[in-house]
């Protein structure tokens, strides 16, 4: 117990200090009055907006996102994997090391042929 005391310590410490400062903050803030329903709009240019603001948008865009993404961490382990083989072959973990990275590649080249396959990357 002895050794959370000073977490706990610091925690009641966070929390009333953080409290403090949003009464604080409520206490001395200007409060503004009725709000300009142009304010309310989209746009504040004069130009009235002509659409509602619950546009949809495709899940193809989420979709291209998130495989970019994938992909792109793909690489991020890849480089310094390849920096760093040489240590590994000269540790003599060269066989495991390539290994550990032929499985992570394979699981990878599965998921983009499960994308071809799926069409997930055709936008008709």
């Amino acid at each position: 117990m002895s050794q959370l005391l000073p977490v706990l310590i610091l925690a009641i410490f966070i929390i009333t200090f953080g409290c403090a400062m949003m009464l604080v903050s409520s206490l001395i803030s200007i409060k503004a009055k009725k709000p300009d329903p142009v304010k309310d709009e989209t746009y504040e240019c004069g130009i009235p907006s002509d659409n509602s603001g619950d546009t949809k948008i495709s899940i193809k865009f989420y979709l291209t996102a998130i495989l970019f993404i994938l992909f792109d961490i793909e690489i991020i382990f890849m480089y310094p994997w390849a920096m760093t083989y040489g240590d590994f072959i000269a540790a003599g973990y060269g066989v495991y090391s390539f290994c550990v990275m032929a499985f992570f590649l394979a699981v990878f080249i599965f998921g983009l042929f499960w994308e071809v396959k799926s069409k997930a990357l055709e936008w008709e």
